[in-house]
């Protein structure tokens, strides 16, 4: 086989399995951000179902949300700020009442 013939074939194997793994990529960012939708959506239920369950709320969802915040902060980083879990408990309450969601996502059907 010539030099030329092999270098095509190379560059072609090359073009090839760089599409497959920029294509894997994609995927697996679209999964995460998927299920990051999900576990936010989740944190807030959590957060309205404890809230509901103190006898002044106000003060209870304060304090719970200030305590969550640091104590996950610690744990996980950023991303748990008080202002953030206010947004999921908030993402919930918008949605609260989508109990199993089936979606047509690039031809697969995704549920929860």
């Amino acid at each position: 086989m010539s030099k030329q013939t092999e270098n095509m074939i190379n560059e072609n194997l090359y073009n090839e399995i760089s599409v497959l793994i920029q294509k894997s990529r994609k995927k697996v960012v679209q999964s995460v951000n998927w299920t990051m939708v999900i576990t936010y959506w989740e944190i807030g239920k959590r957060i309205v179902e404890e809230e509901q369950h103190g006898e002044n709320r106000a003060e209870n969802g304060r304090f719970l949300i200030k305590m969550l915040s640091e104590k996950l902060t610690r744990e996980f980083g950023k991303g748990f700020t008080q202002t953030n879990l206010r947004y999921m408990r908030q993402f919930f309450k918008s949605f609260q009442f989508v109990t199993h969601c089936v979606i047509h996502y690039h031809g697969r059907i995704i549920a929860f």
